[in-house]
C-alpha cells in the first residue's frame, strides 16, 4: 500500500470520510457495473448559482478522495432536470413577457428570453456547463429531457408502472389528506398543449406500459410511460434517477434532507441500492435569506469571478459544509488570502497536513505553488490609497517592493491585481469613511511621520513595522487603539494590513505624504 493512500485511510478531511463510506459499499465485491458513480442533480429553473458549483466542486473532492484509497473506476455525471415544468416566470431574466404563456411547460419547451439557445432550459443548461468547464470539472452531462425522450429510463418507468402501489404507498405517507386524492407519481405531458399536467390518473397499466388520466377540459387520454410522453414527480424522479443509473453518492442541500427516506424508498422498491448522502447546510445572503437561484439573490457564478479566483470559491466551499454559511461581497477578501496561505503552507507540510489541506482537495493531489507575494487584503488598500483605476498601477507599486516580481513570473498576483482593482472601485470605494485624528492620536500621527521621513533603510516590512509599533507603544493602551487610528484616518477603513507590510508596498515618502493630507483634513 502507498504511502498515500495509508494516510488517506486515516485522513480527518470530510472528503476523505465521505470517501470511506463510499468504498464501504463494495467491500465484499466490485460494482457490477465496473466504476462508482457519483452524481449530482440540477433544477434549471433559473440562472445558475454558486450553489449549484458547490455540489459539483464538493462532489468533485470526494471523487478525488476516493480515488486516493481505491482502484475503481469513477465517473460524475451532472443530471439536470430540464423536463420539469415551469411553475412561475423568473424574476431575474430578460423579457419576462416572453415566458408567461408558457407556464407549466418543460422548461426545454419554453423559449429562450436570451435569444442564445434553442430553450430556456437549453440556456441555463449551457450557462451551467460553461462555468464547470471553465472550471475544468471532469463530469459527464444529462439532460433529463434527453433522458425520458431517448428511452433510456423506460425501462424503470416500465417498473415503475408495475411497482405503481409500492411507490404511491411510500409517497402518500408524506402528502396531506387533500393532495393523496389527487396524487400520482406520473406527470403526463399533454399531447396538444405540451404542458406537464398535475392530474390524477384513471388507470396505470402495467401490462401495457401506459397511464390513462382526464385533462383540464375532461378529455381522456391514454399514454404511454415510455418515450418522453410522462415524467415522475420530482421525489419519486430522485429515487428512479438513482435506481436507473445505479448512483453510489449525491449530496443535497439541508432542504432535502427530511425527504431521503423517501428517495431511498422510491429506490429500493425499483430494485436498486440507495447511494450514501451527504446533506450540507445551506448558503445565506447578506440579510440571511436562503439564496435562491430563481430571486437571484446572493452572489452569481460571474459576480465571484470578477472580483476573485476560481480557486478560492473552491475554497469557500471546502470550509465547513455542514455549516450555514453567508454567501455575499465581503467573504471574497478573506477567502482570497487564506486559499493563498494554505496554498504557501502545503510545500512545507508531512504528509498528513497535506491530505488535511483544503488545497490537496481543491486541486485533486496536483498542487500549485503561490505566487502571491502580496496579499489580497494588502491589494485593495494600496488600490485604496492610490485611487488605482487598472492593475498596471498597483504594479508600479508591488515592482518597486519586489523587483524581480512580473505579470508573467507571478500570474496570480497580476490577476488578483485586476480583482483587487474591481472590488475597491465596486465595494470599498463607496463605503470609505474618513475621520480627523484626536489630538493624541495627532500627536502620535506627526511623531511617525518624523520617523518615516528620516527612515534611510530598505523597503522592509519588519524594519518599518517596529517604527510604527514604537510610536504607538508609548501612547496607546491598548495598542489596538493606534492601528485602529491609523486605518480610519488614513485608509478610511474600520480595520486594514499590517501597517508595516502596506508602508513598505506603498513607499515610505508616500505614506508621509498620505500622513500630510490626514492632518491637513484633505481625506476626512
Amino acid at each position: 500500500m502507498s504511502d498515500l493512500r495509508e494516510a488517506a485511510l486515516t485522513s480527518k478531511a470530510w472528503p476523505f470520510e465521505e470517501a470511506r463510506r463510499v468504498l464501504k459499499r463494495y467491500q465484499k465485491a466490485p460494482p457490477e457495473k465496473g466504476y462508482v458513480l457519483f452524481e449530482t442533480g440540477y433544477g434549471p429553473s433559473g440562472l445558475p448559482h454558486i450553489g449549484t458549483f458547490g455540489e459539483v466542486a464538493r462532489t468533485t473532492m470526494i471523487r478525488h478522495a476516493f480515488e486516493a484509497i481505491s482502484d475503481i473506476p469513477t465517473r460524475l455525471v451532472c443530471f439536470s432536470d430540464d423536463l420539469d415544468g415551469m411553475r412561475k416566470v423568473p424574476g431575474n431574466v430578460p423579457n419576462p413577457e416572453l415566458l408567461a404563456e408558457h407556464l407549466q411547460k418543460p422548461l426545454t419547451s419554453v423559449p429562450d428570453p436570451f435569444g442564445t439557445h434553442d430553450s430556456f432550459g437549453d440556456h441555463n443548461n449551457a450557462m451551467l456547463r460553461r462555468f464547470l468547464d471553465t472550471f475544468g470539472f471532469e463530469y459527464e452531462f444529462y439532460s433529463a429531457t434527453e433522458f425520458y425522450k431517448s428511452g433510456q429510463f423506460d425501462e424503470i418507468l416500465l417498473r415503475a408502472a408495475a411497482r405503481y402501489d409500492d411507490i404511491m404507498k411510500i409517497m402518500l405517507k408524506s402528502l396531506r389528506e387533500e393532495r393523496r386524492q389527487t396524487y400520482s407519481i406520473f406527470l403526463p405531458i399533454h399531447p396538444e398543449t405540451g404542458r406537464v399536467l398535475y392530474v390524477p390518473m384513471k388507470e396505470v397499466n402495467a401490462t401495457d406500459g401506459t397511464v390513462t388520466f382526464d385533462d383540464e377540459d375532461g378529455r381522456e387520454w391514454v399514454l404511454p410511460v415510455t418515450g418522453g410522453n410522462v415524467k415522475l414527480q420530482w421525489k419519486p424522479d430522485f429515487g428512479a434517477r438513482w435506481a436507473a443509473l445505479g448512483v453510489d453518492f449525491e449530496m443535497y442541500g439541508k432542504d432535502h434532507s427530511t425527504n431521503t427516506p423517501i428517495y431511498d424508498g422510491i429506490c429500493r422498491a425499483l430494485g436498486a441500492k440507495a447511494p450514501e448522502h451527504f446533506t450540507y447546510e445551506l448558503f445565506l445572503d447578506e440579510n440571511g435569506q436562503k439564496i435562491s437561484k430563481s430571486s437571484g439573490n446572493g452572489v452569481s457564478i460571474d459576480e465571484w469571478l470578477t472580483y476573485a479566483s476560481a480557486e478560492s470559491l473552491s475554497y469557500f466551499m471546502y470550509q465547513k459544509p455542514k455549516t450555514a454559511k453567508r454567501m455575499y461581497f465581503d467573504v471574497i477578501p478573506k477567502a482570497m488570502d487564506e486559499y493563498h496561505q494554505q496554498l504557501r503552507a502545503y510545500h512545507g507540510q508531512d504528509l498528513k497536513g497535506q491530505l488535511n489541506n483544503p488545497v490537496w482537495h481543491i486541486h485533486g493531489g496536483d498542487v500549485p505553488e503561490s505566487t502571491m507575494i502580496v496579499p489580497f487584503s494588502m491589494l485593495l488598500n494600496l488600490a485604496s490609497v492610490s485611487g488605482a483605476q487598472d492593475k498596471e498601477q498597483l504594479w508600479g507599486f508591488v515592482q518597486r517592493y519586489a523587483p524581480e516580481a512580473s505579470p508573467d513570473s507571478h500570474p496570480d498576483l497580476d490577476a488578483a491585481a485586476g480583482y483587487a482593482v474591481r472590488y475597491f472601485n465596486d465595494f470599498v470605494k463607496p463605503t470609505r469613511v474618513y475621520r480627523m485624528p484626536t489630538e493624541a492620536e495627532r500627536e502620535a500621527f506627526v511623531e511617525l511621520r518624523a520617523q518615516l521621513a528620516a527612515y534611510d533603510g530598505k523597503l522592509d516590512d519588519e524594519a518599518l513595522q517596529s517604527i510604527v509599533y514604537g510610536v504607538g507603544r508609548e501612547r496607546f493602551d491598548p495598542l489596538r487603539g493606534w492601528f485602529t487610528a491609523l486605518y480610519e484616518v488614513l485608509l478610511g477603513a474600520s480595520q486594514g494590513p499590517r501597517f508595516g507590510g502596506f508602508i513598505a508596498l506603498y513607499g515610505v515618502d508616500e505614506t508621509v505624504a498620505l500622513i500630510d493630507q490626514a492632518l491637513a483634513g484633505d481625506l476626512a
